[in-house]
């Protein structure tokens, strides 16, 4: 289970920005030290960059800065592959000496051998990419034995009592039967929770034929969703599991998660690139953020509904009013 004392942070931390007003705040910081990665999966728009470009690094001091500029409670850790950056035992333990809450986004390829440079800690969650069963996943990555590394990383790390989570992206011509019991596999594993997003369609990624459109999200993820096992525990807000499924419509809030990387703060989100600003401050001033998300008519928005842009509609859904808190008891004691 998530920590309590997270949980209480975060809830914290986002009443205080309602009590003082602030309509545009970020939750978590989606910080990309590099974009290296150690797979090629076709349906990644991060690693398309020349070798100059993937062997940049972002210092631990910068990572920090990052953190404390934006003052967000939590920061997600992806790439590139976080675990090829040669100080990220460095970087983390200097998120959690700062008490900030973080998922390290790996696909675990080195996280077994690399386990024991860092200390279990309930700021620290390994975020496991898993996109289904052994042979779906296998082929979504491009690799062949992925699966059973990631597995057995999951395993060790549990057994040595660090937090693991894992990280799904639902492509389109999966059966969600196939990922039900993908589900059940994970929660054998022990994992604390699970997160699920529908594909996003990234200009970079080679495989432009897979990811899913809104209509189609809604229908599977109800096919998914519905009727499910008490077992299942995922790491998201049940409102944006409902959202998921189309029951409740909501916007994006692109500066929900500010992302930071080796060009700096990227504009609008961490998904698209349109441009980049020095500061955090000049990220929310400068950004045009009514040209985002789906009610903007924005064609690069049509179809997303990542986690990344809706997660924090869902939790400032939740802290906004009374009916929206009521809206997340309601879906929290009945899922389905």
């Amino acid at each position: 289970m998530v920590p309590i004392s997270q949980t209480l942070t975060v809830a914290s931390y986002v009443l205080t920005q309602k009590l003082k007003g602030r309509k545009k705040y970020p939750l978590v910081l989606m910080l990309e030290p590099l974009f290296r990665c150690n797979l090629a999966c076709a349906g990644c728009g991060k690693i398309q960059y020349p070798d100059h470009i993937l062997n940049r690094r972002l210092t631990p001091e910068q990572c920090w800065s990052a953190a404390e500029e934006c003052g967000t409670p939590m920061v997600a850790i992806p790439g590139g592959e976080p675990l090829i950056h040669p100080e990220m035992d460095k970087i983390v333990s200097g998120f959690v000496a700062r008490k900030k809450y973080v998922y390290l986004c790996t696909n675990a390829l080195l996280l077994k051998r690399k386990l024991d440079l860092f200390k279990p800690s309930k700021f620290l969650s390994f975020s496991v990419h898993l996109d289904g069963l052994r042979e779906h996943h296998d082929a979504v990555v491009c690799r062949d034995g992925t699966f059973d590394i990631a597995v057995e990383a999951i395993k060790e790390a549990v057994k040595r009592g660090f937090r693991v989570t894992t990280n799904s992206t639902i492509f389109a011509g999966v059966k969600a039967a196939d990922v039900r019991k993908f589900f059940e596999t994970v929660m054998d594993l022990g994992v604390e929770g699970m997160m699920i997003s529908p594909g996003y369609r990234y200009e970079k990624a080679p495989d432009q034929e897979h990811f899913l459109h809104k209509e189609r999200s809604h229908e599977l993820f109800k096919q998914i969703l519905e009727n499910p096992n008490p077992r299942w525990k995922f790491n998201l807000s049940p409102l944006f599991l409902r959202f998921l499924q189309g029951k409740i419509e909501y916007d994006c809030t692109p500066w929900g998660m500010p992302t930071y990387n080796i060009f700096g703060w990227q504009k609008p989100c961490y998904l698209l690139q349109d441009g980049y600003a020095s500061t955090f401050a000049e990220l929310m001033a400068s950004t045009a953020w009514a040209n985002y998300g789906a009610k903007s008519g924005n064609p690069k928005c049509a179809d997303c509904m990542m986690h990344s842009g809706y997660e924090a509609s869902a939790v400032d859904d939740t802290f906004g009013s009374l009916a929206g808190f009521g809206r997340t008891v309601k879906a929290t004691l009945f899922p389905s």
